[in-house]
């Protein structure tokens, strides 16, 4: 059995771009997060681009190769996994002010929908209701994951510090 992981951190791993992928090893906790444009070959040890890197970069590829050749390196869900167009729809849905929900979801429908989506929230003054929302809902799957894969966690209170 590994150790605890703090959820905060699995949450900040997981609510990435895209363009990101982040992997944790269970048996030591330890979270590493990869961007596709981070210019070096993980699998190639004698990768010479990892040289010309700054030196708390190349640190981050020896970090990174370490957590994925450990053997147990599993996979974060990511964007893909947590499906943002459902979590705005199931947010307008959740309004009780149905005018405002309405609107939401008008939003969420066409081209430019994310963009006209958070701007339609500006506008109504829905901003701290809805990234409260989408903060739950990422912890929601962060927890269903890690209970999934047998990983021990820790709840903090929010504003405590990591």
């Amino acid at each position: 059995m590994g150790v605890a992981v703090k959820i905060e951190d699995i949450i900040a791993a997981m609510d990435r771009p895209e363009e990101w992928e982040s992997f944790i090893d269970p048996e030591t906790g330890e979270i590493v997060s990869l961007s596709e444009d981070d210019g070096f070959d993980l699998d190639d040890e004698d990768d010479s681009e990892a040289v010309e890197m700054p030196e708390w970069e190349q640190e981050s590829v020896t970090r990174a190769r370490k957590v994925l050749d450990s053997g147990h390196a599993l996979a974060l869900p990511g964007s893909f996994d947590i499906h943002e167009w459902e979590l705005m729809r199931r947010f307008a849905n959740s309004l009780s002010d149905g005018v405002a929900g309405g609107e939401l979801l008008e939003a969420i429908h066409g081209a430019g929908a994310f963009r006209l989506f958070k701007m339609t929230v500006a506008r109504l003054g829905l901003r701290e209701a809805w990234f409260r929302y989408r903060h739950e809902a990422i912890r929601d799957l962060a927890r269903s994951w890690l209970e999934q894969n047998g990983i021990e966690y820790v709840e903090e209170a929010q504003g405590e510090g990591s």
